[in-house]
């Protein structure tokens, strides 16, 4: 137990003992003291109506009482072993019987980690080196994962661009970037290129940005064509846009995916599944030492954050589960829709029911520049707004979970409605 301290105390303490004054992932300017349902209380009190959810793996709300009551199951009986374990072995199981492209499932810890072993897995498969990804693609911290994440230099395609200090240029050297839902230019560069490529690894969903039409397909259609493993990175989507995450939503089975936030139920734990003949590239006795990836972690299938994501994934097959997360964000979408449009704000509402975002645009938004160029400006103002309103949000991100209540959602419409004044407020007093 902490000793009592206002919110302000706690900031300035982290200021001196951690870069930047908190832990690299959120505004330091807000300390969380406890969450319940849908709901977080920071340490002055202060009640938010909570949209950020953990960056996503709260999709039950905190403290679900089910998932509560298997983690409290499997504490005494140990909280790490370093060994398989049942828990772990029967979420592997749920995981192959969910998602299409999982028969086989590797632990690690966090979703970046997953992301990189999947990039390496389809290196020693393949035998090639060069990974495609998509301008303004999120799959983590590793450097492949850092090249043309959130560039502010717009190089030309395919020329990656490092987002970090401390990459070698090798890796650069390694990495072609391509705008995401262009198929036509996948093909035109996989045509010239594609020999020399191991992996397309891609957010099916793009941050917010959906898949247009017949892009995924695409990227399917070329990787068989050119002999390379098309990587989905789940982490996100998995287990939220459906049971089967992006695909069985999308109708599109990769050959590898990479999963995390929801299968560990709040808890660090993340995976790559894919098929048998990839996955088997973990297995030295499988493939020989010459192609064996190897890969362990401390963590890796901890039996605590085990229980918890297969008790998470048992809640989400009950019937009804995936209508309700759908209704609940259709209605929040239009909800904060009409409330700029009311104020003549120019918007759009890009993403799906169960993760979405507001961008402040009049043109369409379908790639990462898309996003780049809308308003910036008017997006902080807006998301300012809701945190004065008591709704806590990623700055880019949205989302909802099962535990918001019908009282929650008439809150949170009527913060959208206050947020939109405040953005319009703001634009008649800079064109004044």
């Amino acid at each position: 137990m902490h000793p009592i301290g206002t919110q302000q105390d706690w900031i300035a303490r982290a200021r001196a003992v951690l870069p930047g004054g908190g832990f690299g992932n959120f505004d330091p300017g807000i300390v969380i003291r406890e969450g319940r349902g849908a709901h977080v209380w920071d340490e002055d009190g202060r009640e938010y109506i909570d949209y950020l959810i953990g960056s996503g793996p709260m999709l039950l709300g905190h403290g679900h009482p089910e998932v509560m009551e298997a983690i409290f199951a499997q504490l005494p009986k140990g909280m790490t072993f370093f060994t398989s374990n049942v828990a772990g072995i029967e979420l592997a199981e749920a995981i192959c019987e969910a998602v299409a492209c999982a028969e086989r499932v590797r632990y690690v810890s966090s979703g970046g980690e997953a992301d990189m072993y999947a990039m390496r897995l389809a290196r020693a498969f393949t035998g090639r080196d060069k990974i495609l990804k998509f301008e303004g693609g999120y799959h983590g911290m590793s450097a492949e994962a850092q090249m043309s994440l959130a560039p502010t230099r717009l190089a030309n395609f395919p020329e990656a661009v490092p987002d970090s200090a401390g990459i070698p240029e090798s890796v650069r050297a390694e990495m072609l970037i391509a705008p995401f839902n262009d198929a036509d230019f996948v093909r035109s560069l996989l045509a010239e290129r594609g020999d020399e490529v191991a992996a397309i690894i891609v957010e099916p969903l793009q941050r917010i940005v959906p898949p247009e039409p017949g892009f995924l397909e695409a990227l399917r259609g070329e990787a068989d064509k050119h002999g390379i493993v098309l990587i989905f990175d789940e982490i996100v989507t998995g287990f939220r846009l459906a049971y089967g995450g992006a695909q069985e939503a999308y109708g599109v089975v990769p050959d590898l995916c990479t999963l995390g936030k929801i299968i560990g139920g709040g808890f660090p734990l993340a995976a790559v599944a894919g098929r048998a003949d990839i996955m088997a590239h973990f297995d030295k006795a499988a493939v020989g030492a010459d192609r064996w990836l190897m890969q362990l972690g401390t963590l890796s299938g901890n039996p605590v954050a085990a229980v918890a994501g297969l008790k998470t994934m048992e809640v989400l097959r009950r019937p009804g589960q995936y209508d309700r997360l759908e209704a609940i964000g259709e209605r929040l979408m239009d909800a904060a829709s009409r409330a700029i449009e009311a104020q003549g704000v120019a918007s759009r509402i890009v993403g799906a029911p169960s993760l979405f975002e507001v961008v402040f645009t009049d043109g369409p938004v379908r790639t990462y520049r898309d996003v780049l160029a809308a308003d910036a400006a008017r997006q902080s103002a807006f998301n300012g707004a809701l945190r004065e309103q008591g709704l806590l949000k990623s700055p880019g991100k949205t989302y909802p979970c099962l535990a918001l209540s019908e009282d929650d959602l008439a809150r949170t419409e009527a913060a959208y409605a206050a947020a939109a004044r405040h953005v319009a407020a703001d634009a008649a007093a800079a064109s004044a």
